[in-house]
């Protein structure tokens, strides 16, 4: 039997009522995979900060960088929003995605055909889109040296690598050669130097990838393109805060935030996480939609584990729960047959990826 270890990570807000589930599903799956998870439980966030006045205890960096895969929930709240700067939930998270060296954020767009009037876009521009942002994830301007604020003035700078550019170009084109063989990389390249180095690496890179098909946009153009015609897309590729804000806006394209995981990868470790936040304010009720936290799993089988079965019993139970009309409160509103809890949910991808 095949054995993996995971640190579990479930953060604040709604994060461990999404964990259980994603949990509840995995072992589903492996019973009918014929693998095995241990799990290992962590803080991080507002959890960690209330147990221990650290938004990342040394201890969490211990088991995330001993286990296999990191899955993770949500962090933050309006609790947390008033403390310095390195004392915040967010700082945590920044940190532990460098201690995990992850520098390729992963982050598709599926438009589900059931829940094609939940977009605010017109059917017929979205219909068929699926789509993946490939950002780098651990340099840029978010971790550019130096950086300050005086009260008068504030600075932060830009800064990547020829080597960093080059290893998440490979990332985004070894992706594509298991899709539609295409990338975009979007920079800013006629006003940033930074953006030259990137066009250039990346057009270098390509080379080593001659199936697959690369095309450049500028930042402002490709935020355009990505709301007029997503289905031209197949992999976004760009830089930390550009892949940050263009994946914000693909994900509104679904619909619901809730629908959507991600992957972090690096050389070795691999966080996995829903892209939307800790949601506070709906905490606690039972009617989070958890289907992000569980196709996040989904995506932690086939890209640390190599369970490309396992994912796609996952991937397929997430889709006959929406064909069949079930909904979390988020999605209610569109052709649902019955309305379900986060719990529900769960066990309903569960049962259904037992069956499959």
């Amino acid at each position: 039997m095949r054995r993996y270890s995971v640190a579990l990570i479930k953060g604040d807000g709604i994060g461990p009522e999404i964990i259980d589930e994603a949990v509840k599903v995995l072992d589903a799956v492996s019973v009918q995979e014929n693998f095995e998870i241990t799990y290992r439980e962590a803080l991080l966030g507002g959890a960690a900060i209330e147990m221990t006045g650290d938004p990342i205890p040394e201890e969490t960096v211990e088991i995330a960088t001993s286990c296999d895969a990191v899955l993770f929930g949500a962090i933050g709240g309006p609790k947390w929003d008033d403390l310095p700067r390195e004392k915040r939930p967010e700082t945590g998270l920044l940190k532990l995605r460098k201690a995990l060296g992850v520098f390729a954020n992963l982050r598709p767009t599926i438009v589900y055909d059931e829940l094609i009037n939940a977009s605010p876009l017109k059917p017929q521009v979205i219909k068929g889109t699926d789509l993946i942002v490939v950002r780098e994830l651990i340099g840029g301007i978010y971790f550019g040296e130096p950086r300050g604020y005086d009260g008068e003035r504030a600075y932060n700078t830009m800064v990547y690598t020829r080597e960093e550019v080059e290893r998440i170009a490979r990332t985004a084109f070894q992706i594509a050669m298991k899709r539609r063989k295409r990338v975009t990389s979007v920079d800013k390249a006629n006003v940033l130097e930074v953006s030259q180095l990137w066009r250039e690496r990346v057009t270098a890179v390509a080379q080593e990838y001659p199936e697959v098909h690369l095309d450049h946009l500028y930042i402002d153009n490709a935020a355009m393109q990505l709301i007029r015609d997503p289905k031209q897309f197949d992999v976004v590729l760009t830089g930390n805060i550009f892949g940050d804000i263009l994946s914000d806006e693909a994900s509104m394209i679904s619909g619901s935030i809730g629908l959507l995981p991600s992957a972090s990868l690096g050389e070795k470790h691999g966080l996995y996480e829903p892209i939307h936040g800790s949601a506070p304010d709906i905490a606690g009720q039972g009617i989070a939609n958890p289907i992000a936290a569980i196709a996040s799993a989904a995506m932690m089988l086939r890209y640390q584990f190599g369970e490309e079965g396992g994912a796609e019993r996952i991937e397929r139970a997430i889709r006959r729960v929406l064909k069949e009309g079930y909904r979390t409160r988020d999605i209610a509103s569109f052709d649902a047959k019955e309305v379900v809890t986060t719990s529900e949910m769960g066990s309903l991808i569960a049962q259904y990826a037992s069956e499959l």
